[in-house]
C-alpha cells in the first residue's frame, strides 16, 4: 500500500482525507493536525513555513511517499519551502483548486472568457494573494473574499440546530452580498479553506435565496482528485480493500477525535499525541 501523509494545521484537512478515501482506498494514511499551533493565520511567513516544514518532516518520517498540505494558509505561504525540504512529492490545495475552476470555465455556458471566480477563503489565505496569482494566471478573473467566521461557526456546529442554522445563514448571506458588490458577474465560487465542504449545502442554500446561481468549487475534493490522478499508475486494483488510516495531532486529541468525525464523516480511530516543539 502506498503511504500518503495528509497535514493541516488543524481539523479542516479531513475534508480532503475524507475526499481521499473515496477516490483511492487502497492506501495507508497518515494524518497530522498541528493543533498545538493553530491558528497558523495569525502567524508570519516564516513562522508558517517552519512549523509546516517540521510537520512535513515528521509525516515523511512515518513513510509518507507522497504529502498532501491540506491546508490552505500553508499552501499559500509555504508549499515551495515544503518542496525544497522534503524528498518526496508535495501537493497542496491552491493549483488544484484552480484547475478545478479552470475545467468548469471552459465547461460552463458562458465559457472562458466570461467566467469570473469568486473565492471565500480566511484572512490569511486571502492576503497572501495565493488563489488570485493562480487563478489570473490560468486566464481567470477572480475576487476573494475574506470570512473570518465561518471557520469557528462550522467548528462550534452551528450547521444543524435551527437558530444556530439561522445564524450561519445570515453570516454566509452577508458576505456573499458584499462580495458580489465587487464581482456581480462572478459565475464559479471556489470554497478555499477546508472547513467550508461542511458549508456546501448552506451556501448553495443562500446563492438561491439571492438568486445568483454559481458552480461550486470545492479545492479540498479537487486536491483528492489531483492525488489519485498523480499515483493513479502506481497503485494496483484490490477488491475489498479497506484504508490503514493513523492520526496524530499535536495537542488536545479528545476534541481532535471529536470535532475529527464530523470533518471525516465518521468515526476516527485512535488519535495519538505528538510533540513537534515550538
Amino acid at each position: 500500500m502506498k503511504t500518503i501523509g495528509v497535514f493541516d494545521s488543524g481539523f479542516g484537512g479531513l475534508t480532503v482525507l475524507r475526499e481521499l478515501l473515496k477516490l483511492v482506498p487502497d492506501a495507508r494514511y497518515v494524518y497530522l493536525g498541528d493543533t498545538a499551533r493553530l491558528p497558523y493565520g495569525s502567524k508570519s511567513r516564516e513562522t508558517i513555513a517552519r512549523y509546516a516544514i517540521s510537520s512535513a518532516r515528521f509525516l515523511a518520517d512515518q513513510g509518507a511517499e507522497l504529502l498532501v498540505i491540506a491546508c490552505n494558509t500553508a499552501t499559500a505561504l509555504a508549499i515551495d519551502d515544503i518542496r525544497a525540504a522534503l524528498p518526496i512529492p508535495v501537493i497542496g490545495v491552491v493549483e488544484p483548486g484552480t484547475q478545478a475552476a479552470l475545467a468548469a470555465a471552459k465547461s460552463g455556458a458562458q465559457g472562458l472568457q466570461r467566467a469570473e471566480v469568486v473565492v471565500l477563503a480566511t484572512s490569511a489565505t486571502t492576503q497572501s494573494g495565493a488563489y488570485s496569482r493562480s487563478l489570473n494566471a490560468a486566464g481567470l478573473r477572480a475576487t476573494e473574499k475574506a470570512c473570518p467566521l465561518l471557520v469557528p461557526l462550522v467548528e462550534e456546529g452551528w450547521l444543524e440546530q435551527p437558530a444556530h442554522k439561522a445564524v450561519t445563514l445570515e453570516v454566509l448571506r452577508i458576505y456573499l452580498l458584499e462580495v458580489l458588490e465587487q464581482a456581480p458577474s462572478a459565475n464559479i465560487l471556489l470554497l478555499g479553506c477546508t472547513h467550508y465542504p461542511l458549508l456546501k449545502p448552506l451556501i448553495e442554500t443562500t446563492l438561491q435565496t439571492l438568486r445568483h446561481p454559481m458552480q461550486i468549487i470545492d479545492s479540498a475534493a479537487a486536491a483528492a482528485q489531483t492525488v489519485a490522478t498523480t499515483i493513479a499508475p502506481y497503485m494496483r486494483a484490490h477488491e475489498d480493500v479497506r484504508p490503514e488510516c493513523f492520526f496524530y495531532a499535536t495537542d488536545s486529541i479528545e476534541k481532535f477525535q471529536r470535532l475529527g468525525s464530523i470533518f471525516l464523516n465518521q468515526p476516527l480511530s485512535e488519535v495519538r499525541l505528538v510533540d513537534l516543539g515550538g
